[in-house]
């Protein structure tokens, strides 16, 4: 019997693996062409459940602009907010402000919250419906369209080449911001830009809307709750399913760190900026009080997390991570 020891075995390995890295045995093999490069990727859909209901963040593009000083920290010299921002690792000139509505299947209707920015607006955003479509929920499929406010990222995919987006749904609105915008005479002046949007996008849906105030329900489950400022009539809603809590906070905060670790910052976008920081800390106060999580139009795809209190006042944001996808 021939016997081969340890040593001698390892050896022969170590040269056949040499020769295979080096092209085999004296054979000469064909050079492996560069893989194409494929571009940026990211996800465009989170689910998961809540209860009785089940919640998806839809992405629906996103701007990339200077700053974000003077956009945010209005009234703060550029030098603090690069220092906030370098404190939590973000570049200092340039930032990116994403689009994500919600939508919430509660078992009995599909409720979408905002319509997104409408095909065409934006060279990087307004896929909303076929986002939708792939995600599952079809826009013929959608029962109830809430406005969280009237500005163009929200109300712009409403009307989509002259039709209704979302064809049979019924809509959903605060009084306040409708009487605020709906107006003839906000189609010009300081409001234009605006005021003609919402002429096009949500006057023509009138007869199809609900109005409601503080505290009014959408549907069995989601409450509307004032939180004005960044728009005149601008809500929050709060989602309670089998004991689980949600809220979708909209606009009330723009930005993850400037706005939630500095909330009486003054954000360009705010109409009434004092109104608008003080629906920054009750808002996010109350988050941070009952551990809510939240989905906020602007916060870092997927758009979903919670807040916790920082000393001085602010909020530190806490992306998800698997917390509402454990069963």
């Amino acid at each position: 019997m021939v016997q081969i020891s340890r040593r001698a075995a390892l050896a022969g390995v170590t040269a056949t693996s040499a020769l295979a890295l080096t092209g085999g045995f004296g054979l000469s093999q064909p050079a492996q062409a560069a893989a194409p490069m494929k571009g940026p990727l990211r996800p465009s859909v989170y689910r998961f459940k809540l209860g009785g209901f089940e919640v998806a963040t839809v992405f629906d593009g996103s701007i990339q602009l200077d700053g974000p000083h003077p956009i945010f920290g209005q009234d703060q010299e550029a030098a603090d907010v690069q220092t906030l921002l370098e404190a939590n690792l973000l570049p200092t000139e340039r930032f990116e402000i994403g689009f994500t509505p919600t939508i919430v299947n509660t078992g009995n209707e599909l409720v979408l919250f905002d319509a997104g920015n409408g095909a065409g607006r934006r060279p990087d955003a307004g896929s909303l419906r076929a986002r939708l479509t792939e995600a599952g929920y079809p826009p013929e499929s959608i029962d109830v369209v809430v406005l969280t406010h009237f500005h163009p990222d929200h109300i712009g995919g409403l009307m989509e080449d002259g039709s209704p987006a979302f064809p049979n749904a019924r809509y959903v609105t605060s009084s306040t911001e409708y009487d605020f915008w709906s107006p003839e005479e906000k189609a010009s002046g300081p409001t234009e830009r605006v005021g003609k949007l919402v002429q096009a996008n949500v006057v023509p849906f009138a007869d199809k809307m609900s109005f409601i105030g503080d505290g009014d329900q959408v549907v069995s489950g989601i409450t509307g709750l004032a939180a004005n400022g960044h728009t005149p009539g601008h809500m929050v809603f709060h989602l309670e399913s089998e004991g689980k809590r949600f809220a979708i906070t909209a606009d009330t905060a723009n930005h993850f760190i400037v706005s939630l670790q500095k909330p009486d910052w003054h954000v360009r976008f705010d109409m009434d900026k004092a109104a608008a920081a003080k629906a920054r800390r009750d808002v996010f106060g109350m988050l941070a009080a009952d551990k809510i999580p939240f989905a906020g139009y602007h916060m870092p795809f997927p758009s979903v997390g919670f807040v916790e209190p920082l000393a001085g006042g602010g909020f530190r944001y806490v992306p998800a991570s698997y917390q509402l996808d454990l069963g």
